[in-house]
């Protein structure tokens, strides 16, 4: 095998051109052979190896700095600096990590994980090595979709300005700005990255700024007629209109055309953008059809494509597909935004029942917030699907755009809490501390599936900015027998037993259901509310359980700062209640990549350690 001779970083500078289709064949049935049994992003990987191939070639690592974008696809580049024995622990804990992690090797220089960030990030290393007189070369590699997000924009008008040699690397795989190709364009790309071309153009430009009183006139009309025909001539005008040469666009697929392209791009100054058409998921049939489905899979079978494990029950995503088809059905206002992930939030059965009431904004969840507010203040109902870390990237939009104005857009926030296998980027843990900062912000989240539906429908008509958070993965079925009406800002009671009062919120109930009955085998009663409300409190009830309960636990699946359990703390210590509190929550980390469960203990909100926590201090309030 060609690939077995890749142990370390340049090592395929050693393989032969030759022999660079056999290794780019054996790298896809290697990420098809590991990837079907772990799970993680296929589709992306399959259509940028030979882009990676092209780039590793082209550059040293890890002395050149290669910034992957997003970073889902960065299977190959992990392949090709000796990190193949990781892939038996791709995103299990303690594992390799399915994004770049500048902890885990010295050739990845950038951690990514949220889109549209990596030409900002290429531009301060290309930056520092202006400054600090570096020699090494700066690559950002961003796909046609993360281009989408006004990140990226701002970094590519900020790059501009950069005297040295900086390359970004486009990879394309569905956009349409490439129609201009074929020999005029490759002739003129050749031209332009020549260096006696780029040495003439120069020295006339000099020549004639020189010129007393018409001379810098004649440059600036001959630069604008030098654009109006490059318009005309060259797809890549609206990278040359911001001071970026484009170059391309290059077959994405053919290893040799892409190494020259990058050598060309190096001996350019200032910035330069190489235009790179791939394809998804290529060389695997099933994620060449059905890219969207192998964006991000679980395991599969490799001969039929289809999951291994079969899902019987809904999850959260499908109870919020179901409740929004119906809202949409029944309020012609309704309607319903999302930032690229129409798919993942489950907005596709909505996109296809009112196509003109479905808005995808692409990856710029800032615009997504105060598009959905303007669609607010204009009189509809906006509801806007969002994952918990990617909203995040649009706090300043929720508070000065939403909530100052107190419009009332929903905020469906999925995959809040722990989400496993992604790692730092995409874990859901602070939601609860940001938006429940913001005023005029409605927080809740559902102890199951038929609360979540009834919380949907709930914030509709709130008439305020209002968010609800559910977790990742099936639906809760259980509690079916408590579903009194949602009143603003109440909990529920569950069961009232005295002597330990448990307020769980969300996802946690379910824990706390568990940590209830543990602490009944130990001899302790035990008093179990639903929140529902993490904003604002039941102050109410908190306050009237402190008469007949000895302590009181809280339970989140948030960071503790800021969070539910401070809150419900912050009221006791406000009121002058004497009464002891535990707060079980995650402390301040970032939670690393792994399964759910394993982190769920890792972190401390697991049901034995609560019920460890919660026995410990409850003997200790007693003096025993």
């Amino acid at each position: 095998m060609v690939l077995e001779k890749i142990t370390q970083a340049n090592d395929i500078k050693k393989i032969s051109k030759a022999d660079w289709g056999v290794l780019a064949e054996e790298i896809r049935a290697f990420l098809i052979e590991k990837i079907s049994v772990s799970g993680g992003h296929l589709a992306s990987n399959l259509g940028v190896v030979e882009l990676t191939m092209a780039l590793h070639l082209a550059f040293d690592l890890p002395k050149d700095k290669i910034v992957w974008d997003v970073g889902h696809q960065s299977y190959t580049h992990k392949i090709l600096t000796g990190r193949m024995d990781g892939f038996d622990t791709l995103r299990k804990y303690g594992g390799m990590s399915g994004f770049p992690k500048r902890c885990e090797s010295d050739c990845d220089c950038f951690n990514t994980g949220h889109s549209s960030t990596s030409i900002s990030a290429g531009l301060g290393y290309a930056m520092a090595r202006q400054i600090k007189g570096g020699d090494y070369k700066v690559v950002s590699v961003i796909g046609d979709g993360a281009m989408t997000g006004g990140m990226a924009y701002e970094a590519m008008n900020n790059a501009s300005r950069i005297r040295s040699n900086f390359i970004i690397v486009l990879n394309d795989n569905n956009m349409s700005i490439s129609e201009n190709v074929g020999g005029l364009s490759k002739h003129l790309n050749n031209l332009r990255t020549a260096k006696p071309y780029q040495e003439i153009k120069t020295g006339i430009a000099n020549s004639l700024s020189r010129i007393p009183v018409c001379g810098e006139g004649i440059v600036e009309r001959l630069r604008k007629t030098k654009s109006g025909i490059k318009h005309l001539l060259v797809p890549g005008m609206l990278f040359e209109d911001m001071g970026i040469m484009y170059l391309g666009p290059v077959d994405g697929h053919n290893v040799s055309q892409m190494v020259k392209a990058f050598k060309e791009a190096t001996r350019l100054q200032g910035p330069v953008l190489v235009h790179v058409m791939t394809q998804k998921g290529k060389g695997y049939r099933p994620a060449e059809r059905h890219p969207a489905r192998f964006h991000g899979t679980d395991p599969f079978d490799v001969g039929t494509g289809l999951p291994l494990k079969k899902r019987v029950k809904a999850n959260y995503t499908d109870v919020f597909s179901t409740v929004m088809c119906k809202l949409g059905e029944r309020d012609p206002s309704v309607v319903a935004v999302t930032a690229a992930m129409s798919d993942g939030t489950g907005l596709k059965r909505f996109h296809n029942k009112y196509p003109d009431r479905f808005f995808d904004v692409g990856i710029a969840e800032g615009h997504m917030a105060t598009f959905a507010a303007g669609l607010a203040a204009a009189g509809l109902k906006p509801v806007v699907a969002v994952y918990s870390s990617f909203l995040q990237r649009a706090y300043d939009q929720v508070l000065h755009d939403v909530c100052i104005q107190n419009l009332p857009v929903v905020f469906a926030v999925d995959r809040a809490g722990l989400v496993g296998s992604d790692g730092e980027t995409h874990q859901g843990i602070f939601d609860l501390s940001y938006l429940c900062s913001i005023p005029n912000m409605t927080v809740m989240a559902p102890k199951n599936k038929w609360e979540l539906s009834d919380m949907i429908k709930f914030a509709v008509n709130l008439g305020g900015p209002a968010a609800v958070r559910y977790p990742r993965g099936e639906a809760y079925d259980g509690l079916k027998e408590y579903r009194s009406p949602l009143v603003y800002g109440k909990s529920e009671m569950l069961y009232e037993e005295g002597q330990i009062a448990v307020l769980a919120l969300g996802s946690m109930v379910k824990t706390a259901e568990t940590v209830r009955e543990l602490l009944h085998e130990k001899g302790y009663r035990c008093t179990l509310i639903n929140a529902r409300f993490a904003k604002p409190l039941d102050e109410e009830q908190i306050l009237s359980l402190t008469d007949r309960h000895e302590l009181i636990v809280t339970m989140e699946e948030n960071v503790i700062s800021g969070g539910f359990g401070e809150r419900v703390t912050e009221l006791l210590n406000r009121n002058a209640v004497g009464i002891h509190v535990v707060n079980a929550a995650i402390g301040d980390v970032y939670v690393e990549h792994g399964n759910v469960e394993i982190l769920r203990r890792v972190v401390g909100i697991d049901a034995k350690e609560i019920v460890r926590r919660v026995v410990e201090e409850y003997r200790r309030v007693k003096g025993e």
